[in-house]
Formats: structure tokens, C-alpha cells, sequence
């Protein structure tokens, strides 16, 4: 059996999302979310959000970041992130093709956005030679690993909303960095000032399936003709919606977070006794950073593979999914 290190995407299926869709793979319901599955999922995210909020089920998480933003923006408006967000780094430029809005990356160093980071970046506006900054876009957890805290989110928002903006978190990991804080779900989104979510199944052991959260119930208004005509509407819907319920339900969600964390807290640990190996970002939630000299990588690709990340700096991810072990870590280990 090939296990390794590559992605928290690499993982198989927690057996409670098989039993889910097979629960419900019986009968006839009505397609396209108009079923009791589905009600059924919303409505636990109302347990978690509150009653005054908006959800819709999508397939990919490209697909729910591409299309809430294109709820929240003009094809000449203009979303401010991380130079490492999965928006800007990793899809291929769909924000910009589908929604047409630019993107504005922003120098980092752990992945995270700050206000200070930001200011220099609003200018332009009101003029129409400059694309309209709307949108500030950060990433619970950080594609550095990164975890942003209440204060540092309240922050960002507060001063987004001064600025007549609004703010997305893309929350493919947001249950890591639930467990991270020690949090509800609630309060480092809705309650911080986050104006919409995607939130995350498949990292956190869904085969599929990934929902946009409105917060900013208004912004929600056209969103259904949007995911249509992006091709994220499911007919079979309930198979989507299982799932959701099994996640937000008997904390399936947190037990496949907590051992994500914890096992790469673990690993972390074991590498720090390996002199050649440097940690460049603090393990905060199920992922690792570290410059690994280029041969002792190979070495250890072939063990266990993961991805190189800064090559130019020998730097590497490793990542821990909800099915990593410490047994294989041990092994991993004692192999390097």
C-alpha cells in the first residue's frame, strides 16, 4: 500500500463519508439540492454559523473559491492575497478567466496578510485607469502552514470595511485551523468580520465537496445562476450533502483535524533531530516546511514522497493527512 507525504489531497476516504453516501444511495429524491439531504446539511452549518447566513454545495475547492469571488466582484475589480494563495499560485488563473477580476499578489514571510501589508496596495481608487480594489482574500490555514489568530483576521476585516472592501477566506484547511486555535468554526469567520467562506471537506478526508458561506447574506442573491453557469451545481446533490452532515456531525471534522495536527507536530519533532534539515516555518497545523539538502531529499522522496516547494532554497512541504500515523512516521524516520 503507497502512502506518503505529498498532500492531505493524497489520502483515501474517511470510512464515515463512504457510509454516508451509501446511507443515502437509496430511492429517488429530487436532484440538484431540492432534497432532504441537503436541508439536512445546511442546516448544520446554521448550527455552527448561525441562522443568518447563506450556503451552497460545490464540487472543487477552485470551484467555490472562483465562484464566490466572482459573487463579490466586477471584471474590473481586483482581490488582494498572498503571493502563496492557492488563487494566485495554484489555479491556473481561473479567478482571473471566470470571474475576471485581477489578482494582486503580496510578499510574505509566513504566508500571512497584515494590514500593513495591505495599505500600499489600496491606491487607484475612483480612477478608471486602475482596477478597483474590492476584495481582500486570505487563507485559513496559510499555504505556509501558517494560522491566522481571531485578533489578526478582526484586524484585516476592520479595516477592509473601512475601506468599503470585503474579505473572503479560502478555508480548504479551515478545520485544521479550528483545532489550532482551539475554536469554533464561528468565531474566526462570521464573527471576526469575514464576509464569505469556502470552506473545506475533501482535505479533512471527504472524497468531495466543498462549501461557499455567505456571511454578507445580500452578496448571496445572484450566487445560484453563478454556480450553475460555473458548473458546480451537482444534480445529485445528496451524495455532496452526506458527507457535510457526517463531517459537521459526532465531531468527525475535529478527529480527522486533531490527528492531521498532531501527527505533524510529531514529525516535526523527529526532523529537528536531523541537523541538515532546518524548519522554516512553525508547524501550526498539518504541514511542514523545511530546507532539506537536495540529495538527502531525493533519499527521502524515495522513502515517503513529498513535494519540493522552493527549489531555489532546497525548501520542501510535508504534509499529514487524517489517516497519517505515527508508525509510519517511526518508520519514515528510521529509514531517513
Amino acid at each position: 500500500m503507497n502512502r506518503f507525504f505529498a498532500s492531505d489531497n493524497s489520502s483515501g476516504v474517511h470510512p464515515e463519508f463512504i457510509k454516508a453516501m451509501s446511507d443515502v444511495n437509496q430511492g429517488h429524491v429530487i436532484g440538484y439540492g431540492d432534497d432532504i439531504y441537503t436541508e439536512s446539511a445546511i442546516a448544520e452549518f446554521k448550527k455552527n454559523f448561525g441562522e443568518d447566513i447563506e450556503v451552497f454545495f460545490t464540487f472543487l475547492g477552485t470551484g467555490a473559491n472562483v465562484l464566490g469571488l466572482s459573487a463579490l466582484t466586477n471584471p474590473y475589480s481586483a482581490i488582494l492575497c498572498a503571493e502563496t494563495a492557492h488563487i494566485f499560485e495554484d489555479e491556473c488563473g481561473a479567478v482571473e478567466r471566470f470571474g475576471g477580476a485581477k489578482l494582486i499578489p503580496i510578499e510574505t514571510e509566513n504566508g500571512k496578510l497584515t494590514v500593513e501589508l495591505i495599505k500600499p496596495h489600496i491606491r487607484g481608487i475612483g480612477m478608471e485607469h486602475h482596477s478597483q480594489v474590492k476584495v481582500i482574500s486570505i487563507t485559513q490555514v496559510s499555504e505556509l502552514g501558517t494560522v491566522y489568530t481571531v485578533d489578526e483576521i478582526k484586524a484585516i476585516t476592520k479595516f477592509a470595511h473601512e475601506q468599503d472592501l470585503l474579505v473572503h477566506m479560502d478555508g480548504a484547511r479551515i478545520s485544521n485551523a479550528a483545532v489550532s486555535l482551539d475554536l469554533p468554526f464561528k468565531a474566526f469567520t462570521k464573527d471576526a468580520g469575514i464576509d464569505m467562506l469556502s470552506f473545506g471537506g475533501t482535505k479533512n478526508g471527504m472524497m468531495y465537496g466543498e462549501a461557499v458561506i455567505f456571511f454578507n447574506t445580500e452578496l448571496a442573491k445572484d450566487f445560484k445562476y453563478i454556480r450553475k453557469q460555473g458548473m458546480q451545481l451537482a444534480s445529485k446533490m445528496r451524495f455532496i450533502a452526506a458527507q457535510f452532515i457526517a463531517l459537521l456531525t459526532n465531531d468527525v471534522w475535529k478527529q480527522n483535524a486533531i490527528n492531521a495536527n498532531n501527527t505533524a507536530k510529531y514529525l516535526a519533532g523527529k526532523l529537528k533531530a536531523f541537523p541538515e534539515i532546518q524548519l522554516t516555518q512553525e508547524v501550526q497545523s498539518n504541514g511542514i516546511w523545511a530546507i532539506i539538502p537536495n540529495e538527502l531529499a531525493k533519499k527521502m522522496q524515495k522513502t515517503q514522497f513529498f513535494y519540493p516547494w522552493d527549489e531555489k532554497k532546497s525548501e520542501y512541504r510535508i504534509m499529514c493527512s487524517w489517516d497519517t500515523t505515527k508508525e509510519e512516521i517511526d518508520q519514515f524516520i528510521k529509514k531517513i
